[in-house]
């Protein structure tokens, strides 16, 4: 008996990573159901199959209100893993996959691979022993940083810490590539990126960030960073949030959410101790009030992409759409299942086959095999 013809033509597609999706705040928060589709967000496993998204990275976000609490950011990471987990155990067409034969092996069964990083370094609470358990639990790669830094790196929006790395910092990034554990630069300073640079002995990841020569925002990385991930054999996820990708967006952004502070911080006192559901609520309420601005379009994610392809080379450059954390996409995307209209715009732009599944999947499936 044969396969259905859409498995048939779901496993004929490239394999597509995302580095980077927001969704299990929503999954444990809310206590959403992802197995079903849903009519918000950007992510449900069967938009994800429609929109031939293979695998992706569930962010282990913990938010830094947590650092403030004894013990509660490693409670937290270890409660988001466990959302993780239980939606890969109830959910038959969901595998957690922690290697790129996982990934593969899921896709060849027409499965979505559930990878797991953590996002947050204070997640681990200066603890090596509790970054060992956050890689036993499947966590494959850590965020240093969000947009707050901590005792050992600093982060490129938080003006208190935005120096490099402690001793400790580089024990951290040691003990990671002794683990195989990816070290993600995304959100870090520059001073920090510059020392994991000169500390690693294993390529590394900017799990979501984008261009700074093309949008001149502290979360982007600069030409002489992106040469550098690349002559480390490291990758870069593009993130699609159009505040990275555009000035005069970004500058429009800006002025509406200053108008609508009075609205989202009453949002966030609703929704006080669950910040998954508060994130998830402001950037509702802001995203519809955002379609009214001069949203960039899926053209301008592609011009990224163009350029970190010209100044990387072709096999470090990968997808980090930052999914169910962001408050809007570049036009005229709406969520998963615009991943064809994405593919479509790359084939367009006269990228091969080939460069088109490194771009999609490989290059990420690369840098996770070769920290193993």
């Amino acid at each position: 008996m044969g396969l259905p013809l859409g498995l048939l033509l779901l496993l004929q597609q490239p394999i597509i990573v995302d580095g980077h999706i927001d969704t299990p705040q929503r999954m444990l928060d809310m206590r959403t159901d992802v197995s079903s589709r849903l009519p918000d967000g950007h992510i449900d496993v069967p938009r994800m199959q429609e929109g031939g998204l293979t695998a992706a990275f569930f962010s282990i976000w913990v938010d830094v209100r947590y650092a403030a609490a004894n013990g509660g950011a490693f409670r937290r990471a270890l409660d988001l893993i466990g959302a993780v987990r239980a939606l890969a155990d109830t959910n038959p067409l969901v595998e957690l996959a922690t290697t790129a034969d996982e990934v593969r092996a899921a896709a060849a069964r027409g499965h979505v691979a559930a990878l797991m990083g953590v996002e947050g370094g204070h997640a681990i609470e200066n603890s090596l022993a509790k970054l060992d358990s956050l890689y036993r639990l499947g966590a494959r790669y850590m965020t240093l940083t969000w947009n707050n830094g901590n005792d050992w790196a600093g982060s490129s929006t938080d003006a208190a810490r935005q120096g490099g790395l402690t001793a400790f910092g580089r024990r951290v990034v040691r003990r990671m590539n002794e683990l195989g554990m990816l070290v993600d630069v995304s959100h870090v300073s520059d001073a920090t990126f510059w020392d994991v640079l000169a500390t690693t002995t294993r390529p590394v990841i900017a799990s979501h960030s984008s261009c700074r020569a093309l949008a001149h925002h502290p979360r982007n990385l600069s030409d002489d960073q992106l040469r550098a991930i690349a002559k480390n054999g490291g990758v870069v996820g593009i993130n699609f949030y159009p505040v990275f990708l555009d000035e005069h967006f970004r500058h429009e952004y800006e002025a509406l959410r200053h108008r609508l502070k009075p609205e989202t911080d009453a949002i966030r006192a609703r929704y006080r101790g669950r910040p998954g559901e508060s994130a998830f609520e402001v950037d509702k309420l802001v995203g519809e009030r955002a379609e009214s601005l001069d949203v960039p379009t899926i053209d301008r994610l592609l011009d990224h992409i163009d350029h970190a392809v010209q100044v990387m080379g072709i096999d470090h450059v990968g997808l980090g759409s930052d999914f169910d954390g962001i408050s809007v996409l570049p036009r005229p995307m709406k969520d998963v299942t615009s991943l064809p209209d994405f593919v479509r715009a790359l084939e367009a732009r006269g990228y091969s086959s080939g460069d088109v599944a490194k771009i999609l999947g490989e290059n990420f499936l690369r840098v996770l095999t070769a920290d193993q």
